[in-house]
């Protein structure tokens, strides 16, 4: 096939144009970056090399030898809130929200960066105002979610309900288990001041945001024995505690020694000692391992707690079973050699609180009380009631 003439004409002339382009693109380049002042760049050189006290520095310079420079002013506020510097952060944005000739995106950036800088410092109310103030512009989202956490840290749990059902529902984020926990938070208050049936209320209403909310099913148990205390009648409480395994079993540790109460009450202990037995079978765990061997040793004695311990550690070798292995061996030695158990149970024991702690799914957070809120994360629910340990044993 014969290529045009014409074709021969415009394929250089198109390889010139952009030869062209390119050349000018490049200048662009190199007079903006020569515009910029040489203490910017060296404070972007102590960014990349982690050194943020002498970024802060340069950029600082920078600032003063071209204080029109936007951006700038906002990395450094960045910075100063990022080492807990709050006040000098909010200044920068202060001015920044000031200055004239702000675009309306930077001057929302700039209000949203304030916000942040009053959560940080711990000046909730004005942050909430500003916040508020960012609904329904381009930064609504960013406003939601730290009006969130501010509801969350004042313990606002209707308004942070609000927040939530305003969220956008991400695919993997659809806030249910969030609003189910705000609702506990709002039921174990009004149950602290015996207001049983708002209580009820909002822990069906908890169930219905999240059907496998733990949390409102041990409430509901929790109510249902405080109620019926008075007559002796716990199986309502029983209930709603044996549902726990088909929600979420990791957490029946939470209930065993309720549950357990619930059967001496009802004048069912030897069925209550099944119950949990069962449940150690099936879900094996440390904390559930303590509550039944509790049961065991009341309901039983010592040879048979003893027993039932010994199995458990050879299944599931840990420091912390040991340690409740040899508390269980004290009680059936002669006492004559209950000394020398004593004083490795302490050491096995001293150790083992040391290593022994909960940690969240989601940051890895540890800490030796459980949350249903990680302390380090936030999260809520990723923070089971499983202690782990840094050694296992081997027998």
């Amino acid at each position: 096939m014969e290529i045009e003439l014409w074709w021969l004409l415009v394929l250089p002339a198109f390889f010139v144009l952009g030869w062209v382009a390119a050349r000018i693109d490049i200048r662009q380049l190199l007079k903006e970056s020569r515009a910029l002042p040489r203490s910017y760049f060296k404070g972007l050189n102590f960014l990349l090399n982690e050194q943020p006290d002498q970024a802060i520095e340069a950029f600082i310079e920078a600032a003063r030898v071209d204080p029109e420079t936007i951006e700038l002013h906002f990395a450094l506020g960045n910075l100063f809130r990022r080492r807990g510097e709050t006040d000098r952060a909010i200044r920068v944005h202060q001015n920044l929200i000031e200055r004239d000739g702000l675009s309306a995106a930077q001057r929302l950036h700039a209000l949203s960066e304030l916000g942040q800088d009053y959560l940080k410092a711990g000046l909730l109310d004005r942050a909430e105002d500003i916040f508020v103030k960012l609904r329904g512009t381009d930064r609504d989202e960013e406003a939601l979610k730290n009006l969130l956490e501010i509801y969350q840290q004042e313990k606002e749990w209707a308004k942070a309900i609000a927040i939530c059902d305003a969220m956008p529902n991400h695919s993997d984020h659809l806030w249910h288990k969030e609003i189910a926990e705000f609702r506990c938070e709002m039921a174990a208050n009004e149950m602290l001041h015996d207001r049983h049936d708002e209580a009820r209320r909002l822990l069906d209403e908890a169930l219905a945001a999240n059907r496998k909310c733990v949390r409102a099913t041990l409430l509901l148990g929790d109510l249902a024995a405080k109620v019926d205390a008075g007559r002796g009648d716990v199986n309502e409480a029983i209930d709603h505690w044996k549902r726990i395994e088909q929600q979420n079993p990791v957490y029946l540790a939470l209930a065993a020694e309720k549950l357990m109460t619930a059967h001496i009450q009802a004048g069912r202990r030897e069925q209550g000692v099944q119950l949990l037995r069962g449940w150690l079978e099936r879900h094996p765990s440390l904390d559930l391992l303590d509550a039944v061997f509790r049961a065991t040793l009341d309901n039983d004695g010592a040879e048979v707690a003893y027993t039932l311990v010994r199995d458990e550690l050879r299944r599931n070798p840990t420091l912390l079973g040991l340690d409740k292995l040899l508390e269980a061996q004290i009680l059936v030695v002669p006492p004559e050699r209950r000394p020398d158990l004593e004083l490795i149970k302490n050491l096995i024991h001293n150790h083992t609180r040391r290593v022994a702690r909960y940690r969240c799914d989601a940051c890895g957070f540890k800490a030796r009380q459980f949350y249903w809120r990680c302390p380090g994360c936030g999260g809520w629910e990723t923070y089971p009631p499983r202690r782990t340990e840094e050694f296992d044993i081997t027998l």
